[in-house]
């Protein structure tokens, strides 16, 4: 672990520390340091802005009730992000969408890290193809910059699921890519 991971991960623990012994401002830094990275995450798992917040809540929820009961087996980060995945597929479940976002779905997703807007919206469009777990381990990586450990933490399954999830997404977004492009590029 990097330096700077190390200092972030030391500063979680000891916010979720704080929040074990009543105290609420360490909690709200743990809010604040985290809320960022798990809308970007869950916008992207459900396409919804409004339905991203309300799972937010729903993840600081149980991160509150459940301090206490962090091990601290792996980063905070990835205990955290572990109960976003798990609440926004409740979510999803309870709701029951359709298998991908359409098309004005994806114009209405979050600020992207890349800065060329045509590149953003390929991405999303082919990304928005890609089965749920594919898509979710992709974002996962490549977004949130997890390891395979991390997110096998997170989605609960095995390493080599993540890396065959990983494989076969990049390879389906490959394929997607070429067709979205059209016939001229």
């Amino acid at each position: 672990m990097n330096p700077m991971a190390y200092a972030r991960h030391s500063r979680s623990c000891s916010q979720l520390a704080g929040r074990h012994t009543s105290k609420w401002l360490p909690f709200k830094e743990l809010y604040m340091l985290y809320h960022r990275r798990i809308a970007r995450f869950l916008t992207r798992l459900t396409a919804r802005y409004d339905l991203a917040e309300e799972i937010i809540n729903d993840t600081f929820w149980v991160v509150w009730q459940r301090a206490g009961d962090f091990r601290g087996a792996s980063q905070v980060s990835t205990w955290i992000m572990g109960i976003a995945y798990r609440r926004g597929l409740k979510t999803l479940q309870r709701l029951n969408p359709g298998p991908s976002a359409d098309e004005s779905e994806i114009e209405s997703l979050s600020e992207e890290p890349w800065k060329d807007a045509e590149v953003r919206e390929w991405l999303a469009a082919g990304l928005a193809r890609l089965p749920l777990e594919q898509r979710m381990v992709l974002e996962l990586a490549y977004n949130l910059g997890h390891s395979c450990e991390e997110i096998a933490l997170i989605m609960e399954c095995p390493v080599n699921t993540v890396k065959t999830r990983m494989f076969h997404g990049r390879r389906k977004l490959r394929t997607l890519l070429v067709t979205l492009a059209g016939p001229d590029k």
